[in-house]
């Protein structure tokens, strides 16, 4: 362990050099890309700075045990006890910390929410939803863009898409994929009865298209008009872009965007990762595992989440997990969620699950 973040504390310095190199600060992707690698290693190197100060200190105080001098012992002994137990809090935080991240966790994405069944009530429960987020992706630091959107009749949406920016985008919202629920009495019905209705949310992450690893000559592209409402120009130039993978048939499009250059990079990444999706499913198929996924796929089926709103209550099914304040969560509060999947995920990982 020690070799690896000696190796690891190497490249910080060198990445820390690079930050300052005219040739780097010349080129804003380099920088960015740079910067976002010093960045990422920051933590686990104060972590090892730390853990060989503790240990030098630790090591000084072993030799002061040998002292002749009964005071000085005495010293050595209570800083033996005082120190090793943050060592061994260190170790487990390092360990932790050199958990593999999933490379994908450090992108942006394209944030979808649809109404499910429930009629108004889903549009409205869709609405309420694009606001916590709004307010979880504005306490994060994160800026959004709305791509689509398709209001309900009486409020919220039938259908909202955003694209997200930000540090680590997709390594928190990735658990959001997945049919979130709600119980609670409408503000259409008239009788005080709980309803229940749902709505589905669908996380991507976005590559860069030099990531995107698929042969030019395997792609059928298509371009078409959007139908329905959107204005004037939506209706009227062929906006919308449609891909084809020959080899496997898959197909991605979209009419999200009035910009057929916008529609080309949208359908390009979705194509992506369904092309993905379905090489790990064939995998997951062939190996003929057992292993539950934490996260989902992100099929519209899986309920992954209810609110409660008469018990002010939120419970993600995938982990047991139950909160009783949903008013804050509404509002944005999604960090003990959060947090908890992703300790479950990590516990995973380092259980070989």
């Amino acid at each position: 362990m020690l070799d690896k973040l000696e190796a690891i504390l190497d490249r910080f310095h060198y990445l820390e050099e690079r930050l300052s190199d005219p040739d780097v600060l010349s080129d804003m992707k380099l920088f960015a890309k740079t910067n976002k690698e010093y960045k990422d290693l920051t933590e686990i190197v104060e972590a090892f700075k730390s853990y060989k100060l503790i240990s030098a200190n630790i090591e000084n105080a072993k030799v002061m045990l040998n002292d002749s001098d009964a005071e000085m012992k005495e010293m050595a002994e209570l800083e033996l006890e005082h120190l090793s137990p943050q060592l061994e809090d260190l170790k487990e935080k390092i360990n932790y910390l050199l958990i593999p991240k999933d490379p994908e966790d450090s992108k942006d994405v394209i944030f979808e929410i649809r109404s499910g069944t429930g009629g108004d009530e889903a549009s409205i429960f869709a609405g309420d939803l694009f606001k916590m987020y709004s307010k979880y992706f504005e306490n994060q630091g994160w800026k959004m863009e709305v791509l689509d959107e398709n209001p309900g009749t009486v409020g919220g949406y039938n259908k909202i898409v955003m694209e997200v920016y930000g540090t680590d985008v997709y390594g928190k919202v990735k658990f959001e994929s997945g049919a979130h629920r709600v119980q609670r009495v409408p503000k259409t019905e008239s009788q005080g009865r709980v309803h229940t209705s749902a709505a589905t949310v669908v996380v991507m992450p976005k590559f860069e298209e030099e990531e995107i690893d698929i042969r030019k000559d395997e792609l059928r592209t298509d371009t078409f008009r959007a139908q329905g409402a959107g204005g004037q120009h939506v209706n009227k130039t062929e906006s919308g872009v449609r891909f084809t993978h020959i080899p496997t048939g898959i197909v991605a499009e979209s009419t999200e965007s009035r910009s057929q250059h916008k529609n080309r990079e949208i359908a390009l990444q979705r194509l992506y990762v369904k092309i993905q999706q379905a090489a790990k499913e064939k995998a997951y198929n062939e190996q003929k595992t057992q292993r539950k996924s934490l996260v989902g796929t992100g099929d519209r089926s899986d309920k992954i989440r209810t609110y409660n709103y008469p018990q002010n209550r939120v419970t993600d099914h995938r982990i047991n997990l139950t909160l009783y304040n949903l008013d804050s969560i509404v509002e944005g509060d999604l960090d003990e969620i959060i947090l908890a999947l992703q300790r479950a995920e990590n516990a995973d990982k380092m259980l070989g699950v």
